[in-house]
């Protein structure tokens, strides 16, 4: 066993350790294999080296951030010492890595956690990819940001993302104003995923010269989808037919995204969700890929990931 005396001379203890080490508890979870001895000032750190280095880089990413905020929550403990502090580090290793595409004022858009990265090389390597996941895990905004790689890099000529138009507890007909206005709100986190990523004045041209193509599932029928990034959203509400009528739209150099959260379905109680029968029929089609996100990869507030935990155990 090994021992390292850390000294927090530049801050408040009491800041990092929390109230009766309230914060130096929740450090200690990320740590099972550590034994931390917090004495004013100075905190011993006792266990293998390699333990020992790998805390002592979390513990500057804490006070980093501490300096930075003049605050350190749970929170952001939770936040740094998860799959986050993870990227950080890597990043600082290499600015560039992980980095999926340069969006609008400097926004810097790259895979936050594990599954994420997963999403981002599966694609790679797969033409059709399944990222189910429950919601803040990223899938929806991770996929957008891939497509609109692919655009830049020319690797296609068009992206064309599409929803199923079934929320809960409501109804299209319900709605004031014409079709699109009716439309516009099913899709709306698709545009707030591209105005990150694109400048205004060349988003509102692609959606002109439909390059950028944003539709409910339901005009997808009859089509053949070429050269194109597609992307899928809100799975877990398609119907088996519609499901099938789907993925059969695929056409040459195209790469589909399909997205959705198994646990979110918002189909007539008898309606089978065409999500879960594609999992189940495709999972070992060469050519296709399936992601799975966690809890663990919700990147919202850490309410969020507490909040699944809840639901998940109430099943």
């Amino acid at each position: 066993m090994n021992e390292k005396l850390l000294m927090l001379d530049s801050v408040d203890p009491v800041e990092i350790y929390g109230v009766n080490d309230t914060k130096l508890n929740v450090i200690r979870k990320y740590f099972p294999k550590l034994k931390l001895v917090a004495r004013g000032f100075s905190l011993k750190v006792i266990g293998e080296s390699g333990e020992i280095v790998r805390f002592e880089k979390r513990m500057e990413l804490l006070l980093d951030h501490y300096h930075k905020t003049g605050v350190l929550g749970e929170s952001a403990i939770e936040r740094l010492l998860g799959p986050t502090g993870e990227n950080i580090l890597e990043a600082k290793e290499d600015p560039n890595a992980d980095i999926i595409v340069f969006g609008n004022n400097g926004l810097v858009i790259r895979s936050r956690t594990p599954n994420q990265k997963k999403m981002v090389e599966s694609i790679s390597r797969h033409d059709m990819l399944f990222a189910v996941g429950p919601a803040g895990t990223g899938k929806t905004y991770t996929a957008v940001a891939l497509a609109v790689k692919a655009l830049k890099n020319k690797e296609v000529k068009r992206i064309i993302m599409t929803r199923p138009a079934v929320e809960a507890g409501e109804n299209l007909g319900f709605l004031p104003g014409d079709m699109k206005e009716k439309l516009d709100p099913y899709m709306q986190p698709l545009y707030d995923a591209l105005f990150d990523m694109l400048p205004s004045d060349k988003l509102n041209q692609y959606l002109e010269n439909r390059t950028i193509q944003i539709a409910p599932l339901a005009f997808m029928r009859g089509r053949t989808l070429d050269n194109a990034f597609v992307i899928l959203d809100e799975a877990q509400n398609t119907t088996e037919s519609q499901m099938k009528m789907f993925l059969t739209r695929m056409g040459a150099n195209a790469k589909f995204i399909i997205t959705g959260d198994k646990t979110q379905v918002d189909l007539p109680a008898k309606q089978p969700s065409g999500l879960l029968q594609a999992l189940r029929l495709l999972k070992d089609v060469e050519g296709v890929a399936i992601v799975e996100l966690a809890k663990e990869d919700v990147i919202r507030h850490k309410l969020v990931r507490s909040i699944i935990e809840r639901y998940d155990s109430n099943v």
